[in-house]
């Protein structure tokens, strides 16, 4: 008995990830709704059917054999699948991540590296608020603020924005909330050094790199 029903929840989670490679929506909303009357848990559903697939996608971005066209059709479909799931988890269930305020600076209007990164945050389960390009030092801090957000990541696409970075962390500390909101950066012409030398908590080279940072600076260990 045991057997059938890890069978039955094997092949409920290949189909899931399956379709969401495939970008076919109607059929991800199809196999979530069986798996769910199936009793298949709504986390096993996320972390075994899901984030494989979203993650998959965002390897085949990194080696440029899908697009920006794909991953927002990807992130659709895993956003659908996700309001379908995230009212089955049992009272007091919760998926311990965290809020993050993300944008590009100022006077940067590339948003594609940062659309990449939204995407694989959510699908991490972190709740993203996009606060869009070219947003000034201050309007990053005040959204933290505003909004509870304990990280605020900020992309820069160009050298001549980049230090655009250091004056967030610098607003941060004239209101008196460095270290208490942690700043992740990237970008192309980001690296290490330039993270520890404005005294940023973190920084991704890419998306992948980004959500593990992120989860190391909330101290999530998955």
């Amino acid at each position: 008995m045991v057997n059938n029903f890890m069978n039955t929840f094997a092949k409920h989670l290949e189909k899931l990830r399956a379709a969401v490679l495939e970008y076919d929506a109607d059929e991800v909303n199809k196999i979530v709704a069986e798996a769910l009357e199936d009793n298949v848990p709504p986390t096993q559903l996320i972390d075994e059917g899901l984030l494989p697939a979203i993650r998959e996608i965002g390897e085949r971005f990194e080696r440029n054999e899908v697009f920006l066209p794909h991953m927002v059709m990807a992130s659709e479909v895993v956003d659908d699948a996700m309001k379908m799931i995230e009212p089955h988890f049992a009272q007091g269930e919760e998926r311990v991540r965290g809020r993050l305020v993300l944008g590009t600076v100022e006077g940067d209007l590339h948003d594609l590296g940062k659309n990449v990164v939204m995407m694989m945050l959510k699908a991490n389960g972190f709740e993203v608020i996009d606060i869009g390009r070219d947003v000034k030092a201050a309007t990053f801090v005040e959204r933290a603020k505003e909004l509870g957000a304990q990280i605020i990541a900020a992309s820069s696409l160009m050298s001549t924005t980049r230090p655009y970075q250091r004056e967030i962390i610098e607003e941060l500390e004239r209101a008196g909330l460095k270290g208490k909101i942690k700043v992740i950066i990237g970008g192309g012409p980001c690296n290490p050094e330039w993270a520890k030398s404005i005294g940023a908590d973190g920084y991704g080279h890419d998306a992948v790199e980004a959500v593990a940072e992120v989860k190391r600076l909330l101290g999530i260990s998955d």
